[in-house]
């Protein structure tokens, strides 16, 4: 069964005197049930909680609000009844119409709020913190199952496609399938930096070419950045020898290269 990942936005109204708690739904229900029943007994097995309970619940009421919400009547049949006063009958009409009001405001930020979970989604990811350099989001678009390895096909940004081998365990635990969201971690030292295959045929399934907007030279490394087409961007690390001989630098075009085994796929806690 597909889960539904939409966010809706609920949120319940209270009413407080000088910062102590008078009630919210609950004990408006409670009082709204005294009245339609006329009997407290009645109310409290309507509201499945205990004689004892509904009195201390009124009484509380009734000493926040400085003036009775609920009073007995002596005799009649049964010998007496409960019934609200005035106050306590503006209370609930009060109460039932700002529950409204709040609802429908609440309805209207959660329709506002369509696509929050995509931001909330995406702020999770900031802030994952990983050794690895390489890190895309985008979402499971094939799974090729294998008997003890899988090949998991994702799509990041800009339509570019990137192919893992995972394990089969690994495929259920992380509960992947086509649709899903995931991110794929790549280190840097394991992204091959090419200029021009010449017609060369490589193994390795993935390879992503853009722009170079870096090349940063250090003591024994250089540090490569490539920028994609349509945003995003992928870093590797080459020797300063390789980078010379390619003759890197910036604005130039390349392509970085890695394995499907130098993936790593992951899903969000």
């Amino acid at each position: 069964m597909a889960r539904n990942d939409k966010i809706a936005l609920r949120g319940q109204l209270w009413m407080t005197v000088g910062g102590v708690n008078l009630g919210g739904p609950g004990r408006i229900e409670l009082l709204a049930r005294i009245a339609e029943l006329g009997s407290i007994t009645q109310a409290a097995k309507a509201m499945k909680m205990s004689y004892k309970a509904a009195w201390d619940a009124i009484d509380h009421m009734n000493n926040l609000a400085r003036q009775p919400l609920v009073e007995r009547m002596v005799g009649g049949k049964g010998g007496g009844a409960t019934r609200l006063t005035a106050r306590g009958e503006r209370l609930v009409a009060s109460f039932r119409m700002i529950e409204q009001a709040h609802r429908r405001f609440v309805d209207q930020l959660s329709r506002d709020a369509a696509g929050l979970e995509e931001d909330l989604s995406l702020i999770g990811h900031m802030r994952m913190r990983t050794s690895a350099r390489n890190q895309f989001v985008g979402k499971v678009t094939n799974i090729r199952p294998g008997a003890v390895n899988d090949e998991i096909e994702m799509a990041i940004v800009g339509g570019e496609k990137i192919v893992a081998v995972i394990t089969h365990e690994s495929t259920v635990n992380l509960e992947l399938a086509v649709g899903a969201e995931a991110f794929a971690l790549i280190k840097a030292p394991s992204v091959i930096v090419m200029t021009d295959a010449g017609g060369a045929r490589l193994s390795a399934r993935n390879r992503l070419t853009g722009t170079l907007s870096r090349v940063q030279e250090g003591a024994v490394n250089t540090e490569v950045v490539i920028d994609l087409p349509d945003g995003g961007a992928i870093a590797a690390i080459i020797t300063n020898e390789s980078a010379k001989n390619l003759g890197l630098a910036v604005g130039g075009t390349a392509t970085a290269v890695f394995k499907a085994s130098s993936v790593i796929i992951g899903v969000a806690a």
